[in-house]
C-alpha cells in the first residue's frame, strides 16, 4: 500500500511528448519555493493603516482605550494546515506547448511532499465540473493488451527495454509494463519526466511499503497484508534479476542499476497510475496511465473526482462530482474492518442515527441535519458505515433486542482486536514523537496500526450511541 498527500478531500477513482516542430525549448523552474509564498486562496483582507493622530490631541491627555472601528474587515483563518506552503507557480508549465491548467485547486507542499487542496469550499454540485485539464503530451501510456501501443512513442525500434516489456504477461504485470516505460523516460534528455521527477517522492520520502523492509512491515501488526507485501517485494526483486543481469547492455543496465532503483519506479506506478478507456481516432483502448499532476490525488473506492477523456484535442479533464459540500482542508477517510462474526446491523437505522445519507460507496454526513452529536460524527463514523456488517431488507425494520444484540457482539470483537495489537494508541504516538530520525516506511507502518486502532474506538463508541438510539 501507498500513501499519497492528501488532496483537500478530492479523491480519484480508480503519451506524450509533441514533435520537435512544435515544442519549445524546456526549462527547469527556477525556484521550488518562494522566498515570500503566495497565500493559497482568497488574499486576506487587511486593514487600512490608521491615520495619525492631529497636533492637538498629543497635548491632550493619553487614553489607552483602543478606538472603535466599526468597519474593520473580518480577518479570515488559514484554511490549509500550517506546514503546507504552496508551490512555486513555474510547476504547472515546465516548458511545453500545451500546458496543464488547474481551476478552484492549490497545489501545496509539506512534510509528506505534495498535495492538491481545494482553494475554496464546494457546494453540493447537480453537475460534475472540471478542476484539471491534462494534455496528452503529458501523460505516460501503455495498453493493456497486445499489440502494445505507448503513447508518447519513445521507445526506439530494437532498443532492449521492449523485449523486456514483451515478456511480460498481459494479464498481471502491467505494472511491471509501466515501471520499464517510467524508467526509460527519466533516461532521455528533456523528457517531461524527466523534470517532473524533481516533483516526485524519493526513495527515502516514498511512503510505499513495497520499499519497506522486513522489520518495517512488522510494524503493522497485521500479518496478512505483511505477507502479501513481502510477496510483491520478491515478485519485483525476480523480474530485476531476471531482466537486469551482467550480460545486459549499458543502455538497459543504467535504467536500473539496483533492484531499490526498479522497486522505487513500481512504487510510483503503483500508487499513482490509473486505467483509462481512451478513444485515438476509431479505436477505443484500455491503457493504464500516468498523468502528471492528477497523481497527486488520493485514490480511494470512494472518490468524490473522476477522470473524462476529451478525445477531441486528446485532453484528460479531472472532474469533481461532489455530492455533498466539500471544505477547503478536509480529507475523506476510509478504512476496512474485516468483521468474523454474523453479527449484523439494520443499515437504514445506524445511517439515521448518524444523519448519514446516500449510497453505500457514497456514504456522507448530512451536517444540515443537526443533532445533539453533531461534534461526534466526523469521517471516521462515516467510515465505520462503510465498514459494520450491515443488512436491509426494504421496508422491515429494525428489532430493538435483536440490534442491540448484534451492536454488542460487534463491539466485543472490536474489542478483541484491540487487544491482539502489543501496542496502544498512546504507546504509539510516543513512539511517533520520540524517533526523529525514523525512516518513512517504518513511520507509515505505525500511523497505519494506530488508525486502525483509532478507527475500532471509534465503531465502539459509535455503537454505545447506536443501542440507546435504538430502542428509545
Amino acid at each position: 500500500m501507498a500513501a499519497t498527500p492528501a488532496a483537500s478531500a478530492l479523491l480519484l477513482r480508480p503519451s506524450p511528448l509533441p514533435p520537435p516542430s512544435l515544442r519549445s525549448a524546456p526549462r527547469r523552474p527556477v525556484a521550488r519555493r518562494l522566498l515570500q509564498p503566495l497565500r493559497a486562496g482568497r488574499p486576506r483582507l487587511q486593514a487600512a493603516p490608521p491615520a495619525p493622530p492631529p497636533v492637538e490631541a498629543v497635548a491632550e491627555a493619553q487614553d489607552d482605550t483602543p478606538p472603535l472601528r466599526l468597519l474593520e474587515p473580518p480577518q479570515e483563518d488559514d484554511p490549509f494546515p500550517p506546514e503546507m506552503e504552496p508551490v512555486d507557480p513555474d510547476f504547472y508549465r515546465i516548458g511545453y506547448a500545451r500546458m496543464m491548467r488547474a481551476y478552484g485547486i492549490e497545489f501545496l507542499e509539506g512534510p509528506d511532499g505534495m498535495g492538491v487542496y481545494a482553494s475554496r469550499d464546494v457546494e453540493p454540485l447537480r453537475r460534475a465540473r472540471m478542476i484539471m485539464e491534462i494534455p496528452l503530451e503529458l501523460m505516460m501510456t501503455i495498453t493493456q493488451k497486445k499489440p502494445w501501443m505507448f503513447f508518447p512513442d519513445i521507445i526506439p525500434l530494437g532498443h532492449p527495454i521492449f523485449d523486456v516489456i514483451e515478456s511480460t504477461d498481459p494479464e498481471t504485470d502491467w505494472d511491471l509494463r509501466l515501471a520499464c516505460l517510467l524508467l526509460y523516460a527519466f533516461d532521455i534528455e528533456d523528457n517531461f519526466w524527466q523534470l517532473y521527477s524533481d516533483f516526485l517522492p524519493s526513495a527515502d520520502e516514498c511512503t510505499s511499503l513495497l520499499l519497506a523492509p522486513k522489520e518495517d512491515l512488522m510494524e503493522l501488526e497485521d500479518e496478512d497484508l505483511t505477507l502479501q507485501m513481502l510477496k510483491h517485494q520478491q515478485r519485483a526483486i525476480d523480474f530485476w534479476q531476471k531482466h537486469w543481469h551482467k550480460a545486459i547492455p549499458l543502455k538497459l543496465k543504467r535504467l536500473a542499476r539496483d533492484h531499490e532503483r526498479f522497486l522505487w519506479a513500481l512504487s510510483i506506478v503503483q500508487s499513482r497510475s490509473v486505467n483509462l478507456k481512451m478513444r485515438m481516432g476509431a479505436f477505443i483502448q484500455d491503457a493504464n496511465v500516468l498523468a502528471p499532476y492528477a497523481d497527486m490525488l488520493n485514490h480511494s473506492p470512494n472518490a468524490n473526482c473522476f477522470l473524462h477523456w476529451r478525445f477531441k484535442d486528446r485532453m484528460l479533464e479531472v472532474m469533481i462530482k461532489a455530492g455533498h459540500a466539500i471544505k477547503k482542508g478536509d480529507e475523506n477517510p476510509w478504512e476496512l474492518i474485516n468483521f468474523s462474526s454474523p453479527a449484523k446491523i439494520h443499515m437504514d437505522s445506524f445511517l439515521s442515527v448518524f444523519n448519514i445519507a446516500g449510497l453505500h460507496d457514497e456514504l456522507y454526513h448530512n451536517s444540515a441535519l443537526l443533532s445533539a452529536e453533531t461534534s461526534f460524527v466526523d469521517g471516521a463514523v462515516v467510515a465505520a458505515a462503510r465498514a459494520l456488517p450491515t443488512w436491509s431488507d426494504g421496508d422491515v425494520p429494525a428489532i430493538p433486542s435483536v440490534e442491540r444484540r448484534s451492536a454488542m457482539l460487534l463491539q466485543e470483537e472490536c474489542r478483541q482486536m484491540l487487544d491482539s495489537f502489543s501496542t496502544t494508541i498512546e504507546q504509539d504516538e510516543q513512539i511517533l514523537d520520540s524517533d526523529v530520525h525514523m525512516s518513512k516506511t517504518r513511520e507509515i507502518a505505525i500511523k497505519y496500526r494506530m488508525h486502525r486502532k483509532m478507527l475500532l474506538q471509534k465503531i465502539i463508541e459509535a455503537l454505545d450511541i447506536y443501542q440507546d438510539r435504538i430502542l428509545f
